[in-house]
């Protein structure tokens, strides 16, 4: 009698977590830095440390290989899983730029280039990616917040405003960046609260992965807080009642 209500207890949290981790939205990366002095430095490069510590395998996109000058559309190519190549195609407003005159600023170690842009451009994947990140140099400014659409594999979006400071510093630093292990995106679409031509910002460094890049390490070894919290009330649930049983 025992061992079947633990069991029932046992079972009732894993199918609860289990639909929790089924529904998971993607884990968001973020940090800024209002005052970076044209380095990177302090809470974007944690950031982005963190999540490149759930990747494996991934390669970043410097724009140094264009010419200044250089419009879209623009052809990108990553290492995926495996050693295949995960190939973009980057459309819309734009250009390479590498003036530092209006605060934007190159973030690839020994580079001097970056996507310069003050309106609406768009991501488009051949082979879908669960992870994506950049660097972002003078956001808002111009009382601006980035706009990021996550259109996945099955025809939904997710939309996200880039928590930014609004008519914050000049020349000011971010990172932003999501890991989905469980959902694949074929499209992202950048935007500005702001509208177009207002708030311009350098966009660099920028980073994908497919969903065999994802977790690769030590992945899934340890519950989240919200799943370890599940545990503890099953296991509180099922010592009571087991308590219970042992009194009658």
């Amino acid at each position: 009698m025992i061992n079947n209500t633990l069991s029932a207890a046992c079972l009732a949290v894993l199918s609860l977590m289990a639909a929790t981790a089924a529904h998971a939205a993607p884990t968001v990366y973020f940090g800024e830095n209002q005052n970076p002095a044209g380095v990177v430095s302090g809470a974007p490069l944690t950031a982005r440390t963190q999540f490149l510590s759930t990747l494996s395998g991934v390669s970043s996109q410097g724009f140094e290989g264009f010419a200044v000058g250089a419009a879209a559309p623009l052809s990108l190519d990553f290492t995926g899983s495996g050693g295949s190549t995960l190939s973009a195609t980057l459309s819309g407003d734009g250009a390479i730029d590498n003036s530092t005159a209006f605060g934007r600023f190159n973030t690839t170690p020994g580079g001097s280039k970056w996507w310069d842009v003050g309106g609406a451009f768009v991501l488009n994947f051949a082979t879908a990616i669960s992870a994506f990140g950049f660097y972002g140099t003078d956001v808002g400014d111009f009382n601006g917040q980035i706009t990021i659409d996550l259109l996945d594999t099955s025809g939904a979006h997710t939309t996200y405003t880039v928590q930014n400071t609004i008519n914050g510093n000049n020349a000011a630093l971010l990172f932003w960046g999501f890991v989905d292990s469980a959902k694949s995106y074929t499209q992202i679409t950048f935007g500005n609260t702001s509208g177009a031509g207002v708030d311009f910002f350098g966009f660099d460094d920028m980073v994908i992965g497919d969903i065999s890049q994802v977790c690769t390490v030590n992945c899934g070894t340890v519950p989240e807080p919200t799943s370890l919290a599940l545990v503890g009330l099953g296991l509180f649930a099922a010592g009571m009642t087991a308590r219970k049983a042992r009194r009658a």
